[in-house]
């Protein structure tokens, strides 16, 4: 059984959506709490203007203070990057793996980045090839991939064609979003497997919203069909605040709980998380979707026997 990735997006999609701006020290004070949960990867922020996204204004400042922690001591940092301005700073203070992407709706993408589809899959895969050529792994993204609020459907033949692009490119990181929450397991099945199909050692993320509920079974659905990277977030914040309909991420301490009680990944430690989506509720003042964080972990599976 393939070793699942954890790449804790909270930071970053989870805080994006949210008008109350979280202080750097409390910022700092979550990301402490995450590193030690033992998760692979943490999205620590995306370099976008500060003016159109306030909660991310501080994004190089707490890479600055994450890089001073030695690598080994904890896990990668990652950072989103929407265009080359956004590389450059990147790059500047240290980011480990940068995530890019396109929208396979071009309405999405217009809304989203000002530009159709065509226009910023043009731009990404030149920043995408310059990251790599700086040494950096490259995440690179469809998103919509699965459905649109405002377009609906998005066909399989649209996404493949922008998977192809990146391969084609020598980009084989590829995660696939659930932007809208319109997935079902059958068609994240299908979907994966094709993408399989055109390159078997692509290396595969999902990134599930839960807007109709679906994040978890989706999730399910696309380790079954072979995908190792999942990308989710504390308390199950976040959002598109770009699309008709939003909804929160897969729900980061309920899935390494379930995880655990399927006798997987008990290398994680749930408490850090809980306390995080703890006190993301306290901050803002409101319940969040995640459950575990409420109600308390059930005792994870007993190793199996060797």
């Amino acid at each position: 059984m393939a070793r699942i990735v954890l790449h804790e997006i909270g930071m970053r999609d989870g805080l994006q959506i949210e008008k109350r701006v979280v202080p750097t020290p409390e910022k700092l004070a979550w990301l402490a709490q995450l590193i030690a949960s033992g998760v692979d990867l943490i999205q620590a922020g995306s370099f976008v203007h500060p003016d159109k996204v306030p909660q991310m204004a501080d994004t190089d400042a707490l890479f600055r203070d994450l890089t001073k922690i030695p690598a080994a001591d904890r896990p990668a940092l990652s950072g989103l990057v929407l265009n080359e301005k956004g590389l450059d700073r990147a790059l500047a203070c240290g980011v480990e793996q940068i995530c890019m992407g396109v929208s396979a709706s071009d309405t999405h993408s217009r809304r989203n980045t000002g530009m159709g589809t065509e226009e910023a899959l043009a731009r990404i895969v030149p920043m995408a090839k310059r990251a790599l050529a700086a040494g950096r792994p490259v995440q690179v993204s469809i998103q919509s991939a699965f459905g649109c609020g405002m377009e609906g459907r998005i066909s399989e033949k649209r996404v493949l064609e922008i998977v192809q692009t990146y391969l084609d490119a020598g980009l084989r990181m590829v995660s696939l979003a659930d932007t809208a929450g319109h997935a079902l397991p059958g068609q994240v099945r299908d979907l994966y497997g094709a993408v399989f199909g055109l390159d078997s050692k692509v290396q595969c993320a999902c990134h599930f919203h839960d807007t109709y509920g679906l994040a978890m079974v989706n999730t399910l659905a696309a380790l079954d069909a072979g995908v190792t990277y999942v990308e989710s977030a504390f308390a199950g914040l976040g959002g598109c605040p770009f699309t008709a309909a939003t909804g929160g991420n897969l729900c980061t301490e309920d899935f390494v709980h379930f995880l655990q009680r399927t006798g997987r990944r008990l290398d994680v430690h749930l408490a850090p998380i809980i306390s995080v989506a703890s006190a993301a509720s306290a901050w803002f003042g409101r319940t969040l979707p995640g459950t575990v964080h409420r109600i308390g972990p059930m005792a994870p599976a007993a190793p199996a026997a060797r």
